[in-house]
């Protein structure tokens, strides 16, 4: 890998973001789409910016599982908050990192000198998930209603039809499940978690211990209002409002804990439902902007973009996705772990985070998997997701990558001296055997 320095780097900066809240499934659909809830943030955001949406060059959305009649949710996204029609959008799917796609891909667009301003960032409604038939009900509904097109004189051929009928058709296939499982190696992500845990002895305290720490943080951020200037309220068709994100768990202890049984291995397993990221509904969207829309516009900033690395690993492995994309990622500007300010890494199983700690701080694993001479380190424990993660907020899978990114920001310009500007690593593990990292840096404030 050749080695650079960031100022080499041609900045791209986050002008703002702002999210909606995290919406815990409820087990029915959530009141918004994953439209709806994009264009809810987008319109907000736009709001705090001195152009409108005819100026954007292009809109960029990440999402995983759009409803059926939001193909190209990005397109139908852009036109709904007011874009001009000649306005390019495209949506992108890297599974849990496509937010994080959308924003490297808006990054690539201003690099390239084809955009000056871009909307990207990401959406999924999970509640909406459709529940589908098997193919053996499409298969008969598509002969029934083949014989019936043939009008009166296939009376016959109907109700033979009919009699082949099973009940064992009607049994529904839930498209969430299926998509949270991987079909190559037939396991779910709870499943490889499960693996990583086992590997890395990652005991069930352990696990239980970094979920409540996750409640406990975000509970501490929502009652001091640092997320005030990041979420966006949100109003449904019925005069309801919603404000906050409402899966954290003020009351969560680890007696509560303990007593959660496994999902996923009930029989020897220690992933349970307390220690996952929960199921929820999300958007966060951001505005990104070379130098020059920067200068045009007299635009406030909230930080800038500096690179961004993808790796492959096994898919049995997914989790360990972040302790593969940040070395290469660090290593590509000369840094080390102690060279960052803070960490965002998506808690999509407390296991998960516990095993990039535990490989990224291992030489065995670091030389053998990694390729390294030496191990890379620990990331120390007051500097990772400091204000919570999945497992209190929710892990939107299309949203979660923008989301992390967003508020890596904020939590940089939150802390940021006059004396010099912070830096910030966002990482994801990816189903399906990937890793994502991106490299952020905040604005020294204006004296």
């Amino acid at each position: 890998m050749n080695h650079q320095n960031i100022t080499d780097q041609e900045p791209v900066y986050v002008v703002n973001g702002l999210r909606t809240p995290q919406l815990k499934a409820t087990g029915k659909p959530g009141p918004f789409s994953a439209g709806d809830l994009a264009v809810a943030a987008a319109r907000q955001l736009l709001l705090t910016v001195p152009f409108s949406a005819q100026t954007l060059d292009e809109v960029i959305i990440g999402c995983v599982m759009p409803d059926a009649s939001e193909a190209n949710i990005a397109r139908q996204i852009a036109l709904r908050i007011g874009c001009d029609i000649k306005t390019p959008a495209w949506t992108v799917q890297r599974n849990c990192a496509s937010g994080m796609q959308a924003i490297h891909s808006g990054m690539n667009s201003i690099r390239s000198g084809t955009a000056d301003l871009v909307l990207v960032g990401g959406t999924e409604a999970m509640s909406r998930a459709p529940v589908i038939w098997s193919d053996d009900m499409v298969n008969w509904l598509t002969q029934l209603f083949s014989i019936r097109s043939h009008g009166i004189n296939s009376i016959g051929q109907y109700l033979r039809q009919i009699v082949r009928l099973r009940p064992q058709f009607f049994k529904p296939v839930f498209s969430l499940l299926k998509g949270l499982k991987d079909p190559l190696v037939g396991l779910s992500m709870g499943q490889t978690a499960e693996i990583l845990a086992a590997r890395f002895n990652i005991s069930r305290s352990e696990m239980d211990q970094y979920a409540q720490q996750s409640q406990q943080r975000l509970s501490q951020c929502i009652t001091q209002g640092k997320l005030d200037d990041e979420v966006t309220s949100v109003y449904d068709l019925y005069n309801h409002f919603y404000d906050h994100d409402n899966g954290v768990r003020k009351d969560s202890s680890l007696i509560k804990l303990s007593r959660l049984k496994p999902v996923f291995d009930r029989s020897y397993g220690a992933i349970t439902a307390g220690n996952s990221a929960q199921v929820s509904d999300g958007a966060t969207v951001l505005i990104l902007a070379s130098a020059q829309a920067v200068k045009q516009h007299n635009l406030t900033v909230l930080g800038k973009l500096i690179d961004c690395h993808w790796q492959g690993l096994p898919p049995e492995e997914m989790g360990l996705g972040p302790a593969h994309a940040i070395p290469p990622l660090l290593d590509k500007f000369h840094l080390e772990i102690e060279d960052i300010d803070y960490w965002e890494i998506n808690e999509a199983f407390a296991a998960q985070v516990l095993a990039c700690q535990k490989a990224l701080d291992d030489d065995d694993y670091c030389q053998k998997k990694l390729g390294l001479t030496h191990k890379i380190g620990k990331i120390p424990e007051d500097r990772l997701n400091i204000d919570g993660g999945g497992i209190s907020l929710g892990h939107p899978v299309g949203a979660s990558g923008s989301r992390i990114v967003l508020h890596l920001l904020k939590l940089l310009k939150r802390n940021t001296s006059p004396t010099k500007p912070l830096r910030g690593v966002a990482s994801l593990c990816i189903g399906g055997g990937q890793g994502g990292a991106i490299l952020v840096e905040s604005m020294r404030p204006v004296q």
